[in-house]
C-alpha cells in the first residue's frame, strides 16, 4: 500500500509540475502561431494565467509534501504547518479569484473595440480553469484519473472531498 501511496503522490507532483512549464511554453508557442489574437496586452490574460499557474504550484508543492512525508516519516497525514499554510493560501486565492472579476471587467471597457474577441474568450478560458483547479484543489475533487476514484464516483454518485479539504476538515 506504501509503495502505490508513494508512486501515486510522485505521480500528481510531477503531473502539476509538468502542466506548470507545459503551460508556459503553450503560452509561447501560441504567441507566436496566433499574434493577431493580441490577448498579451490583456491584463485578464496575464492575471488568469498566473493564477492557474499559482495553483498549478500550490499543487505540486502539496504533493511533493505528502510524498516526502509518507516516504520519510512514514504517514499520510499532512502536517499541521502545511495544512495553515494551505488555509492562508485558501484565502490569498480567493481574493485573487475575485480581483480577477475586476480585472476582466477593466479589460472589456478598455479593450473592447481594439482585441479580437477571441482574446477575451482565450483569457475567460484560463480564468475559468483555474478556478476549477482551485476548486479541485481546496473543495470537490474534480479529476478522477484512476480506477479507484472512477469506482467511488459510480458507486456514490457524488463527488470526493479533495485531499486538502480532508486535511482542513481534520484540523478542527
Amino acid at each position: 500500500m506504501r509503495k502505490k501511496l508513494l508512486k501515486r503522490f510522485s505521480y500528481l507532483y510531477t503531473g502539476e509540475l509538468i502542466s506548470v512549464v507545459g503551460f508556459i511554453v503553450l503560452i509561447f508557442l501560441l504567441k507566436r502561431v496566433y499574434p493577431q489574437l493580441r490577448m498579451y496586452s490583456l491584463t485578464s490574460f496575464w492575471s488568469s494565467f498566473f493564477l492557474l499557474e499559482f495553483l498549478l504550484v500550490q499543487g505540486c508543492i502539496y504533493w511533493y509534501a505528502k510524498w516526502k512525508r509518507l516516504k520519510i516519516e512514514n504517514t499520510t497525514i499532512t502536517s499541521i504547518k502545511t495544512v495553515k499554510r494551505y488555509k492562508n493560501l485558501k484565502k490569498l486565492n480567493i481574493a485573487l479569484i475575485i480581483v480577477l472579476i475586476f480585472i476582466f471587467v477593466f479589460d472589456c471597457f478598455k479593450w473592447y473595440s481594439s482585441v479580437p474577441l477571441r482574446s477575451l474568450g482565450t483569457a475567460g478560458f484560463i480564468y475559468i480553469f483555474a478556478v476549477l483547479e482551485y476548486i479541485n484543489y481546496f473543495h470537490l475533487q474534480l479529476s478522477y484519473d484512476n480506477l479507484s476514484d472512477v469506482k467511488y464516483l459510480l458507486r456514490t454518485k457524488r463527488l470526493k472531498k479533495s485531499c486538502l479539504s480532508r486535511d482542513f476538515d481534520s484540523m478542527i
